[in-house]
C-alpha cells in the first residue's frame, strides 16, 4: 500500500474537495484522483460518496480515514527517529478547554509555528474530562485541563501544574441576595445557569453540592461566559465565572458576586501528555513554557495564579 495514496485520501476527506486537496498536496486534480482510486482498488471498497457536496467519506471511508491518520502519524514518528536532528515534523494534536482556547492559546501557537514550521498543529476544544480520556487513549498528544482542586489525575499521564484559577458565584442584583457570606444550602433554592456537564467549574459545584447532601436545578445550559452572564443578569438563575470574565462583562453592573462559605470552587490548570515520540518532546515543552508565560501575564493574569517556577 502506497502512503501517498493514503495522504491523498486523507487530504480529500479533510478538505471536502478534490480541487482543494490537490492544491494542498501540489498535485494536479487527475493525479490526486488516480491516487484515491488506487487506494479504493487496493482495498476493494468505495471510500468517497462522490454525489455529496462537499465530498464525504462513505461509512467504510470513515473507518479507513481514521486508520490512515494513525498510519501516517506512525510514519512521521518513524522518519523523525531516523532523522539526525530528530526534526519536529508531522502532526501535534493539542486539546484545550473553551476558556483557554479563547483567552490564552494565540501566542503559544504563534511560538510553536515559528519554532517548528514543519509541524502541523491540530487544536481540539473540549471539556477537561474528555480531553484527559483523549490523552490517555492516545487520540491527542497533549492537553491543558482545568481540574477541581483535590481531584486526582490518571497515573498513566505525565502532568505539570501551570497555575490555579479562582472562580466566583454570581447572581442578578434583582434577586436581592444579602451581601454577607451565604451557604450552598441557601443558594440551592435558586436555579443555575451553567456550562454543559463536563465543565470544570460545573464539576466543582456538583462535587461541593453532593458533599453537602444538596441537589441543584440547572435552568439553562449555555456555552460561553458572556452568554451565561447575560442570562444570569436577566434573572434566569445564578452562575459561576472566572473573575476576569466578570470584570470584562458588559453586564457586570447588574451582577452581584456571592461568597459561599462552604464552596471553594477554584480549578488547577494542568498540562498533561502521554508518552511522547521524540519529535514532539521539544514542541510540548515549548507549549508548556509559552502557556505558563501567557497565563502569568497579559489579559489572563487577573484570574490565574501562576505557580512558582
Amino acid at each position: 500500500m502506497n502512503t501517498k495514496d493514503l495522504q491523498a485520501f486523507v487530504a480529500v476527506v479533510e478538505s471536502g474537495s478534490m480541487v482543494r486537496a490537490a492544491e494542498k498536496l501540489f498535485l494536479t486534480q487527475p493525479g490526486l484522483t488516480r491516487r484515491v482510486q488506487n487506494l479504493e482498488s487496493t482495498l476493494g471498497a468505495e471510500l468517497l460518496d462522490r454525489q455529496s457536496k462537499p465530498l464525504r467519506p462513505t461509512p467504510t471511508g470513515n473507518e479507513v480515514y481514521a486508520l490512515a491518520r494513525q498510519l501516517l502519524r506512525a510514519v512521521d514518528d518513524l522518519l523523525a527517529v531516523a532523522s539526525p536532528q530528530n526534526e519536529s515534523t508531522g502532526e501535534m494534536r493539542i486539546g484545550v478547554p473553551p476558556f483557554l482556547s479563547e483567552m490564552a492559546l494565540e501566542r503559544p501557537i504563534d511560538r510553536l509555528r515559528q519554532a517548528f514550521p514543519k509541524l502541523t498543529l491540530r487544536v481540539t476544544a473540549g471539556w477537561s474530562p474528555g480531553l484527559l480520556q483523549s490523552v490517555d487513549g492516545g487520540a491527542i498528544d497533549a492537553a491543558v485541563v482545568l481540574i477541581p482542586v483535590g481531584t486526582p489525575l490518571p497515573e498513566s499521564v505525565t502532568a505539570t501544574q501551570l497555575g490555579y484559577m479562582p472562580t466566583v458565584i454570581v447572581a442578578p442584583r434583582s434577586f436581592g441576595l444579602p451581601d454577607r457570606p451565604t451557604t450552598l444550602a441557601e443558594l440551592s433554592r435558586h436555579p443555575w445557569v451553567l456550562n454543559q456537564d463536563g465543565c470544570g467549574m460545573r464539576s466543582s459545584l456538583s462535587r461541593a453540592m453532593s458533599a453537602a447532601g444538596l441537589s441543584f436545578n440547572v435552568a439553562v445550559e449555555a456555552f460561553g461566559s458572556e452568554l451565561q452572564l447575560s442570562l444570569v443578569a436577566r434573572g434566569m438563575g445564578i452562575g459561576i465565572a472566572v473573575p476576569e470574565a466578570l470584570e470584562e462583562s458588559t453586564h457586570r453592573e447588574t451582577l452581584q458576586r456571592i461568597e459561599a462559605a462552604d464552596f471553594h470552587g477554584g480549578l488547577n490548570i494542568w498540562l498533561v501528555h502521554g508518552v511522547l515520540p521524540g519529535r514532539l518532546i521539544r514542541p510540548v515543552a515549548l507549549m508548556r513554557d509559552a502557556l505558563a508565560e501567557q497565563l502569568g501575564s497579559g489579559s489572563t493574569s487577573s484570574s490565574v495564579e501562576l505557580l512558582p517556577a
